[in-house]
């Protein structure tokens, strides 16, 4: 069975005809030739497909494109305005937060998320207490950023490349 979808993907709307088990990961790769979302595991494990769907951080293998119909989709190519790198981007060259960079565009989309889950209150499962601010410290980071894999094993320059930019961001 095929239905239309009109999708907003970094800024420029885009119509599609699919069929309706095709998840948004293989419409934005497959459909919309757009590769900053990989496909890592197919099974939602990894976060190597994570983009930023109406703001909010999501792994595209495990959803269906045709729910997301009118829908705001932000990719690690799209966080990127006027030539300039985001500040999280920046940040993971500055630290060499990658080797292979598999995972870094979902790593990307993650950290942005969760910068904004952080920002506007919402607890992680390391927050202590229901009613405190959530905080983030290097293990409240790790916590919030544990659904997305590097299999290179760069955890600790992605902490620091978090931290540095959460720091850019509290001095501008």
């Amino acid at each position: 069975m095929q239905a239309s979808i009109t999708l907003r993907v970094d800024g420029e709307q885009r119509s599609l005809q699919l069929d309706t088990r095709t998840t948004l990961l293989d419409a934005l790769r497959e459909h919309l030739g757009i590769t900053a979302a990989k496909k890592g595991c197919d099974h939602g494990q990894c976060g190597a497909c994570t983009v930023l769907l109406d703001g909010r951080r999501v792994t595209t293998c495990l959803s269906l494109a045709v729910a997301y119909d009118g829908a705001t989709i932000t990719t690690a190519q799209g966080l990127v305005r006027d030539g300039a790198l985001h500040p999280l981007q920046q940040a993971f060259l500055d630290h060499d937060a990658l080797q292979c960079g598999y995972c870094t565009p979902g790593q990307i989309c993650s950290a942005v998320g969760m910068l904004e889950e952080a920002k506007a209150g919402q607890p992680s499962f390391v927050t202590r207490g229901l009613t405190a601010a959530p905080g983030l410290s290097d293990e409240e980071i790790r916590e919030r950023m544990s659904g997305n894999l590097c299999r290179c094993g760069a955890y600790v320059n992605i902490v620091a490349a978090i931290r540095d930019a959460i720091k850019q961001s509290a001095t501008t």
